[in-house]
């Protein structure tokens, strides 16, 4: 079999590991979408839609690292392609785990409905956090597909954004809970599901991370963002 063969072949497992990744990152993104909804209209259908499809996603994790633990063994990867397989890896955990924040946001949503939530307090704030992590995410999957550095950047400088609305309602909760202690219980509900929230847009900084190493061949994590402008530029 010639070189060129084999080449041709080991694109097409590196594509078709790419279009699973990104697959799953739509479905995660398709997750987050519904358990906001729920979280707006307080549904406790549309949260339990989002629990029935968590194992999907646990699934494909599962899938997608076994297709890179098989192309690893039968092609031993150097350089660049090593990086990518590494990088992929790296994504599809994080997408994972940004799953898990998005099925922890639907049963804090029923337990939410469950418990009768004062009206008073500000669950509808959430959405603007909510609508951030939903473009990061959707950004960190598109730049994935693009291999798009720049993008990589301005995805990480945005999660300061996510973390910022994070920390306003949290001092907005502190206030209900000191003015009213009859909304602690419920105020800790509330701050649980911000911080989910706020752990997908992280996710999504670290997908962004990730394109930077596979282009750059430079691990940006835990950079500061002039670093990592100077690495991706």
């Amino acid at each position: 079999m010639s070189d060129k063969h084999l080449s041709s072949q080991f694109d097409a497992e590196l594509n078709s590991i790419s279009t699973h990744v990104l697959e799953m990152g739509g479905l995660v993104e398709s997750q987050l979408h519904q358990a906001i909804y729920a979280l707006v209209n307080m549904s406790v259908e549309s949260a339990d839609q989002v629990l029935e499809n968590e194992t999907r996603i646990n699934q494909m994790e599962v899938a997608i690292d076994h297709e890179i633990i098989s192309t690893i063994g039968r092609r031993q990867p150097t350089a660049r392609d090593l990086r990518f397989l590494m990088a992929i890896s790296r994504t599809t955990q994080n997408l994972e785990r940004a799953g898990d924040e998005v099925a922890r946001i639907a049963r804090m949503v029923k337990s939410i409905i469950e418990s009768g939530t004062p009206r008073n307090l500000p669950i509808s704030e959430l959405r603007l956090a909510a609508d951030l992590a939903t473009a990061l995410l959707r950004r960190s999957l598109d730049s994935f597909a693009r291999l798009d550095t720049q993008m990589a950047v301005s995805i990480i400088k945005a999660d300061d954004d996510i973390d910022r609305e994070y920390n306003g309602f949290l001092r907005k909760l502190i206030t209900y809970m000191m003015e009213d202690a009859r909304t602690i219980s419920p105020s800790l509900d509330l701050l649980f599901l911000a911080k989910s929230i706020e752990r997908v847009g992280d996710h999504a900084k670290n997908i962004a991370e990730q394109i930077i190493f596979i282009v750059k061949g430079e691990d940006v994590r835990h950079s500061p963002v002039d670093k990592v402008e100077s690495i991706a530029g």
